[in-house]
């Protein structure tokens, strides 16, 4: 990998590293995003975005999403936000559409500055989030430690939501790892602990596979409120507080959910490549 300039980018905690691979070069290899992703040794993030064109050439630009443990990630939704901030303000511009591996996300900003992404359809069949086998998926039956029987809900990736009394109580760092990888998600699972604090706000924290408890997950607080919806313990548009900022998530009746909040870029820098050999020149 040739040196690479780069862009950090958060959305309400939830950081990125941007490669803009429009004019060319190639993606880092699972091997290379780990590297780039190590807090101590690396530039730190929770995702890596890769900036290209759209593959099917309906949208405006692609995007690609890396975890932090090398893996590919499905629908990032801050992550989309914050890309399409930075680039509306390239353009000019205050829409733009952008295509991922779970479609084509329209992104507007509005008026306040923050961002809204419509991240498509919440799918809510067993097939759909995946699972292993057929289950209920408002009532999933499975658990670990003091949480149990979460909601299944696809947002482009699969989610388990489990709702508990008090979301600080919950020793995620300890169970979050092991709901990832239960042998119902076979492609693992975005793991969410919900507390409703009223109809229209909700706390949550979320482990996010293949990148551990993070401040802040946009899929995750969307996937959050399809889940409270449906089992009857909010409305359709909350504030989701987060430990890095809130989001606001509205379920619309067609389907889609909106997310808007804000975005900030942290600084630009460009990849040392000595740095992903674990060294330095």
């Amino acid at each position: 990998m040739q040196p690479r300039d780069f862009i950090k980018m958060h959305g309400a905690g939830n950081d990125f590293v941007v490669l803009d691979l429009r004019r060319g070069g190639a993606a880092p290899t699972a091997r290379e995003a780990v590297a780039i992703a190590d807090r101590h040794r690396g530039i730190g993030c929770d995702q890596i975005i890769l900036i290209g064109p759209a593959p099917t050439g309906v949208a405006d630009l692609g995007l690609t999403f890396l975890n932090s443990d090398g893996s590919a990630s499905g629908a990032c939704g801050n992550g989309t936000r914050c890309v399409a901030d930075f680039l509306m303000a390239e353009r000019g511009a205050d829409h733009l559409a952008l295509e991922t591996v779970a479609g084509i996300l329209d992104c507007a900003r509005g008026r306040d500055g923050r961002v809204t992404v419509d991240m498509g359809r919440a799918r809510t069949e067993w097939r759909d989030i995946p699972l292993s086998e057929a289950r209920d998926t408002l009532h999933l039956g499975i658990g670990e430690g003091p949480v149990k029987d979460p909601v299944g809900v696809s947002m482009g990736n699969p989610h388990a939501v489990f709702f508990v009394r008090e979301v600080a109580e919950v020793p995620i760092a300890a169970i979050g790892p092991k709901l990832e990888r239960n042998p119902l998600f076979p492609e693992r699972a975005n793991i969410g602990f919900a507390e409703v604090r009223a109809p229209d706000r909700i706390r949550l924290r979320v482990w996010e596979r293949g990148a551990g408890l993070t401040l802040a997950c946009g899929s995750g607080a969307c996937a959050a409120l399809v889940a409270a919806v449906r089992r009857g313990l909010a409305r359709r548009k909350a504030a989701l507080e987060l430990d890095g900022g809130t989001l606001e998530i509205e379920w619309l009746e067609n389907g889609h959910v909106l997310m808007t909040g804000p975005t900030a870029i942290s600084f630009h820098g460009t990849i040392n490549p000595a740095m992903l050999d674990g060294g330095a020149r």
